[in-house]
């Protein structure tokens, strides 16, 4: 999956925090104070969960004068779900193929 393990986009994902943050940027790109706004827990706990889906490519930032702005990083889904549906063997032709072993984060000339 890119250089992306699929540990760290699943991490990310097992969070209802982190996945709301993602149902919000489907919407539109937010700076992390949007966000925050969402959300009754502190600025520092939005800014880790964002640390979390940033390392795990879920999302991106950028900054635009005196804000970051946080956007959906949709390539990663996709990858996600061809290798779900591979998994799964319903997979089409036209799916992009899944790396051999995607759950493992280091590759077999490391051994």
């Amino acid at each position: 999956m890119g250089n992306t393990p699929f540990n760290l986009v699943f991490k990310a994902l097992a969070d209802g925090t982190r996945r709301r943050i993602l149902e919000l940027l489907r919407e539109k790109d937010l700076t992390a104070g949007e966000i925050a706004a969402h959300f009754a827990i502190s600025k520092p706990s939005i800014s880790h969960h964002l640390g979390i889906l940033k390392q795990a490519n879920l999302v991106s930032d950028e900054r635009q004068g005196q804000n970051i702005v946080y956007s959906l990083n949709t390539t990663v889904f996709q990858e996600a779900l061809a290798w779900l549906l591979e998994l799964a063997g319903t997979g089409t032709e036209d799916s992009p193929a899944p790396p051999k072993n995607p759950l493992r984060e280091t590759d077999d000339r490391e051994r």
